[in-house]
């Protein structure tokens, strides 16, 4: 069997982008496994949301780590975990939450700065980097930075400051740079040419298909929280649905098949 955290990086280096259609559960990151993709990632909200939990770094991180060991169980491909900010200001309880998921066999994490200042974000990238090398795992280690997406400064600034933070990211030992909320292909190309990271944009307003975004420098697409927040809107109406007329029917339309689900499980214990 291939090392899936060798698997993963190469993923990032092909001349199409990888596609992750980000997953909440083992449910459905097996449904996606299913699908053909080459690798499975989580979308930090959707986990918080499945869990009870408000996302923004509210969830235990016991919880996130007995969720990365439930997907590895069922999927035969890697998997990266979406950590937030690790949960934590230190940077060395962030390498014990990184230990914990390198124990439960994940691929790749990513970890993000927000609001706080890159320094940090940096500092917890190099820490993660000695706990994934002590423990002779190559973790691809992707970095979000959230310039676009929490409009961090100026719009006409917005491209030099990730490229500057691109750069320190990597000098800490970062190996892709994430950012949601940057969209276009102008822009893409712009952040692309000038960093010496895979670049990994959000399904956003504004971005096309991938194979055009490919041709702008881009190696990384992710759904985020997209899926998952589609999902629950048809919960939400369904529900609504049957609570008012109790109706039977619209339960068993468009239903993926019990015989299918359970399928998908037979043979992974």
């Amino acid at each position: 069997m291939k090392d899936p955290v060798q698997v993963f990086r190469q993923l990032h280096h092909n001349s199409q982008p990888l596609i992750l259609a980000n997953v909440w559960d083992a449910a459905s990151a097996r449904i996606v496994e299913s699908l053909g993709a080459p690798a499975v990632a989580t979308t930090s909200a959707g986990v918080a949301w499945s869990l009870g939990y408000a996302d923004g770094n509210k969830m235990p991180a016991e919880q996130l780590v007995r969720l990365a060991h439930s997907i590895v169980r069922v999927i035969r491909i890697p998997l990266s975990v979406d950590i937030e900010a690790g949960y934590s200001s230190d940077p060395l309880a962030v390498g014990d939450v990184v230990k914990s998921l390198l124990a439960a066999g994940v691929a790749g994490i990513n970890i993000e700065d927000g609001r706080d200042a890159p320094e940090l974000l940096a500092a917890k990238i190099r820490r993660v980097r000695q706990v994934a090398d002590h423990a002779g795992v190559n973790l691809f280690i992707n970095a979000r930075t959230d310039v676009y997406l929490q409009q961090l400064v100026p719009e006409a600034e917005r491209i030099g400051e990730t490229v500057a933070r691109a750069k320190q990211y990597k000098a800490a030992g970062a190996d892709g740079l994430f950012v949601p909320g940057a969209a276009g292909v102008d822009t893409a190309a712009a952040i692309a040419t000038r960093i010496d990271l895979p670049l990994n944009l959000m399904a956003w307003p504004g971005n096309p298909p991938a194979a055009e975004l490919a041709k702008a420098g881009v190696k990384r697409i992710s759904a985020g929280s997209g899926i998952s927040q589609v999902v629950w809107a048809q919960v939400e109406k369904m529900a609504r649905d049957f609570l008012e007329t109790g109706h039977s029917e619209p339960l068993s339309e468009g239903l993926m098949p019990y015989g299918k689900l359970q399928g998908l499980f037979a043979d992974r214990g």
